[in-house]
């Protein structure tokens, strides 16, 4: 089992949610419909993995610039703080726990600032690490528990990738920089694929190809008979999987059974959507290194019903190495007779934001009771939010 996970999600401000305090198991399933705000959940982790690894004002670019990535509660208003925290357990082997918090404050036009950075890892002995940083006019102010450590900052710039590299503060660094978002697009492996190093999936598998060829280079061989094995029990009669040159791009050959003939081969162009996703999935949870947290968005896209529950065996086995976080709007996906009530957080859409929470007590009582299972819950339009204490949306 993994000793590190992400325990606590905090979002003020951000996209459709004004405020959520998510909790996490693991796996954690987060149901909701079209429409409720799954996407802009995942874009958080996502915008916290990418800030990590790249200029934090690319990363808020990419989103439409600060007042598309914060929350209004009118489409006049100006855009508020936006804030994201995490809360994580046993991060190392002599941390207990690690909490880290960024405020970011709106300026003129869709310029911002960070106002607010505070990270900290409480020890095994009780001593807490510790560093704070604050902007005020322009001006960045730094406070650490390590006298030796003094970044220079920049008002538009984190400084935890700055000082990641410092043994109490890596834990946290490299866990938010290895979480990985897939929503896997099958035509992106369908397409010829440019290759690269394959030390990491993309979101959207577009470098499956090289990624696979990795995993066949230097994982054990058990990892690729495993993956081969996966890949059959989804895709009956698909044996075997490869990545196969064409001049200076890779793409990918399948191989399938047919009773009474010879092997045939298939490129990737002439492969399913749901074939084609399946792999992916499989090659998000075998790539090379291992995420910290895998999240998979609507694994049910394009996959027929009667392969999700092989699908959930996988994510299931992935949650033995990994972190793993599912969305859904899918009864299909939670037929898993293995998923609990802890396993399960409810998206839904109230008065202009997003709202996420646990299970309500009476589809609480009826998961423990085994009356009725998460999927059916879900059909019978039973599967309900616990209602939040009064006070609690903003």
């Amino acid at each position: 089992m993994i000793d590190c996970v992400l325990r606590q999600l905090r979002l003020f401000s951000f996209r459709s949610f004004a405020f959520a305090d998510v909790d996490f198991e693991n796996p954690t399933f987060v149901v909701g419909r079209n429409g409720s705000g799954k996407s802009n959940f995942t874009d958080a982790l996502a915008f916290l993995s990418a800030a990590m690894t790249s200029p934090l004002q690319a990363v808020i670019e990419r989103r439409g610039g600060f007042s598309a990535a914060s929350h209004r509660s009118s489409a006049r208003g100006r855009p508020a703080n936006l804030a994201l925290a995490v809360n994580l357990q046993n991060p190392d082997e002599n941390t207990d726990s690690a909490r880290y918090w960024i405020d970011l404050r709106p300026r003129r036009g869709n310029d911002f600032e960070v106002a607010y950075e505070h990270c900290v890892a409480v020890r095994s002995d009780g001593r807490e690490d510790s560093f704070v940083r604050k902007t005020s006019k322009g001006t960045t102010l730094w406070r650490s528990s390590i006298d030796a450590l003094q970044p220079a900052i920049e008002p538009r710039a984190l400084a935890l990738p700055l000082v990641g590299g410092d043994k109490r503060f890596s834990a946290m660094f490299r866990f938010l920089a290895g979480m990985r978002t897939y929503r896997i697009e099958p035509a992106a492996l369908r397409a010829m694929q440019d290759p690269d190093g394959g030390s990491g999936l993309r979101s959207d598998g577009r470098n499956a190809a090289s990624v696979l060829r990795e995993i066949h280079r230097k994982s054990p061989e058990e990892d690729w008979n495993r993956i081969c094995e996966l890949l059959e029990s989804v895709v009956p009669g698909t044996v075997a999987v490869r990545p196969k040159k064409h001049g200076n791009k890779l793409t990918l050959e399948f191989m399938q059974t047919r009773e009474g003939a010879e092997p045939v081969k298939f490129e990737a162009f002439s492969m399913s959507d749901g074939t084609l996703r399946v792999l992916g999935l499989i090659t998000a949870v075998f790539q090379r290194p291992k995420p910290s947290l895998l999240v998979i968005e609507e694994p049910e896209a394009s996959i027929h019903p009667g392969a999700l529950g092989a699908i959930l065996d996988v994510l299931r086995l992935a949650s033995r190495s990994m972190q793993v976080v599912v969305t859904t709007h899918s009864p299909d996906v939670l037929d898993a007779k293995w998923i609990e009530d802890r396993h399960l957080r409810i998206l839904s859409w109230d008065h202009g934001f997003s709202r996420i929470n646990r299970v309500s007590k009476a589809a609480q009582t009826a998961l423990e009771q085994r009356i009725m299972g998460a999927g059916e819950l879900l059909r019978s339009n039973a599967l309900t939010p616990e209602q939040p204490a009064t006070g609690n949306e903003h």
